[in-house]
Formats: C-alpha cells, structure tokens, sequence
C-alpha cells in the first residue's frame, strides 16, 4: 500500500487502549524500528497506557486524557495543527479514538476493514487492512504493518524490565520455587472466575508442585476484594500483592513468573509478551481472537459452549470479536481443567530444563 521507494519520514500511531490492545501495537512499531530505523514514530495514547508504555525508546509519546472531554481533543489539535505525517496508523475503532483522528493530517491514514469496524471507523480513514477471518488480535494488528510493505509475521515485543521493577520483584519472589502469578481480574467483572476456585486452584499449585503463589492486581475495590475471598477460601498462603505493584513495577513481577493465570487481561497478554507461559481463562470471550498469543494450548476456553448454551448460536456464527458477558458464563470452567493445565506448563518447564 505504501507505495514510495524510501520508507516514510513520519508515522502516526493512534491507539489509546487499553493494556492488551497497547500491546499488541508492539510487535507492529518493533517492525517499523528495526526495518525503517530512520522512520519518526509519533504514538497517541491514554494517560493509563502510558504509565506502561514510557519505557519504550525511540517513540514519541502523545498523551490522550479522555477525562477531560472536548478540551483534550482541542489539545491534541492543537499541538498537531503544523504536523503532517506520511501515514497515520487508526488502529482503535472506538468512536473517540475516530474523533481525535479528524486532527491528525496524514496522507494515508490506515484503519481497520469494514468487518472489524465500528462507530462509523470507515468514515475517519482512506486505507484499509485486508479483511480476514477469525483472525487473533496480534496478527490484525501486524496486517498495519504488512499494509505497509514490511515483513512481519512473527511478533516480536522486546519489552524493556527495568532496574525498578526488577527490584520490586526481587523483593518478593521465592529465588528456590516455582512461581505462580495470578491477576484475577479483567476489566469487566463478568469475565472473571471465582475466588473460590482460584483459591483451589492456588492449594493445589502449593500442594502438587510447591509453588509460590503471588495474588496480583491494581487497587480497585473489585480487585482488592477478590484478592481478600481467594485468601479466606485457600488452606495454604499466598503473597497476596493486589494494590501494591504498580503498573510500571508489574512486567518485572510477570517477568519472574513460572506461570500466570488470568482471565482475558491485559496483564495477561503482558506476561505472553514477556515470554511467559499463561493459563487464559477464558469463556465470555474466545482465546482464537484474543488469547495469549504464544499460550493459546495452555488456555481453558468454554467460549464454544458458552455461544450454544447461552446465545443458541454456533461460535462460527458470531461476529468476530463478540463478547459473551453475561452472569453464568465463567462458571463453565472448572478448576480440575486449571489444574491440568497447570500440570502441562510444570511438565513443559521441566523438559526445557
């Protein structure tokens, strides 16, 4: 698509969020570095994602803060009103994100196909990605980059742990076990599991393999709670970390990670990008679209079954990208389905060794 001998001289990247989204863009702006070395990258993002983004070298950080309404939008113009850029990279369908684009001179502005479109996304760009389907996330987003004539079919994230997180880690973690990390909760509480069959879950990576068991997540009031009933319900002890690593710290918790367990996250798809193995649970949403991409074997999903039994539909018969959250649903997994994945990440680790 891209059709200039030399590479652009300036990109735009706009995705404000969320955490998973954010890091599926990775693998596309570590293409454009390493094959256009000499290429300006500007990336738009929202004042949460960047608390996680700014370690990322060789990027231009534009914050977007959604709280403060029109004026943000009129903050943005403004300080793009003498920019022009060779491409801008729509890669957020979401009715703001198409907004804030209407500011943003670019001579291709590359969005998403009509299939993967809302909130009208068709109207705010003048390229597209080709249409694919039951295509994962990670891969949609690298269709930006081959839209552009680089190769990239492999994702690569080489995120950055710093000194500061890893010292946080260092501060917790067990150097002589294995660890399990779980990040309980999602942004939408109908996509999580039950404290009670975490706690399970946690006694039995205690028992079976002695296993340090981390509780991880932000300070919200949901995620503090979960952390508190998963402690009541367990025979054994966890770390329980939920309020106190910070998001700039939590790469260097997951990077110390035997294994994490989460439902449909964002931290989930940090630790994939990490290198670590994660146990994805996964019903109201379908680990093919939006899995941890390199642990999609290690991932429980009931999303098939949760479409019959609760839409009467066949999960082929769905939009891409449709949400089952509704209350019920996470019930499908059961914890000795957890346990044995876990057992298949403790035998894979130990033939890796």
């Amino acid at each position: 698509m891209y059709s200039s001998v030399s590479p652009p001289k300036k990109i735009c990247i706009l995705r404000l969020s969320a955490i998973g989204d954010v890091t599926h863009v990775l693998p596309v702006l570590r293409s454009i570095q390493q094959q256009w070395p000499e290429t300006e990258i500007s990336w738009i993002c929202g004042k949460f994602e960047y608390k996680f983004l700014k370690v990322i070298s060789g990027v231009r950080f534009i914050v977007f803060d959604k709280k403060n309404g029109l004026k943000e939008y009129r903050k943005l113009w403004a300080s793009l009103k003498n920019e022009h850029f060779d491409v801008l990279l729509q890669m957020q369908v979401a009715g703001r994100a198409n907004i804030a684009s209407l500011g943003i001179k670019a001579k291709i502005k590359l969005g998403w196909d009509k299939a993967r479109s809302r909130d009208f996304h068709q109207f705010f760009i003048n390229e597209h990605i080709k249409q694919q389907k039951q295509q994962h996330q990670v891969q949609g987003f690298l269709s930006f980059a081959r839209s552009l004539g680089l190769q990239a079919e492999t994702p690569v994230w080489n995120i950055p742990v710093t000194d500061e997180a890893k010292l946080f880690a260092d501060k917790y973690i067990e150097k002589n076990k294995p660890v399990m990390v779980i990040s309980a909760c999602s942004s939408h509480k109908l996509r999580n599991w039950f404290a009670d069959r975490y706690a399970q879950l946690a006694d039995y990576a205690i028992n079976q393999y002695d296993m340090q068991v981390v509780l991880s997540g932000g300070p919200s009031e949901l995620e503090l709670n979960m952390a508190q009933n998963i402690e009541f319900n367990m025979q054994n002890q966890a770390l329980n970390l939920v309020g106190k690593d910070t998001l700039e710290q939590l790469p260097g918790l997951l990077s110390k990670a035997t294994v994490v367990v989460s439902p449909d996250s964002g931290p989930a798809h940090i630790a994939n990008a990490l290198a670590v193995p994660v146990i994805g649970l996964y019903a109201c949403t379908w680990s093919k679209r939006s899995g941890p991409y390199n642990s999609l074997d290690y991932c429980v999903d009931k999303f098939e079954i949760a479409a019959e039994k609760f839409l009467n539909k066949s999960a082929d018969d769905l939009r891409w990208g449709t949400k089952i959250e509704l209350p019920g649903v996470m019930e499908l997994i059961s914890v000795d389905e957890v346990c044995k994945k876990l057992d298949h990440v403790m035998a894979d680790d130990k033939l890796k060794k």
